[in-house]
């Protein structure tokens, strides 16, 4: 059994392997407890190469997150004016 990886060791085993390989790397490209402990750290693989510098992060799912939180705050804004509505009323 290895030992555990901290998040900044996960980064600097990406990075080398990019280097090493001369590719982005694969999930392939590691073993399994490798790569659970990245994944572990950083969620989805894409989003483990965008935190490690190896991989530009896609700008359009940022954009859509971002989208995704303004409209879920507007819901959540206008559900607590709705029912501050029905209590006043009661």
């Amino acid at each position: 059994m290895k030992n555990k990886l901290t998040k900044n060791d996960c980064i600097v085993l990406i990075r080398q392997k990019t280097d090493e390989l001369g590719r982005i790397p694969k999930k392939s490209d590691f073993d399994n407890e490798d790569v659970s402990m990245i994944k572990s750290f950083f969620g989805p693989w894409p989003r483990a190469l965008e935190t490690a510098g190896v991989k530009k992060p896609n700008g359009e799912r940022i954009i859509k997150k971002r989208e995704k939180r303004r409209r879920a705050k507007e819901n959540q804004i206008k559900y607590r004016k709705e029912h501050q509505k029905e209590k006043e009323s009661q």
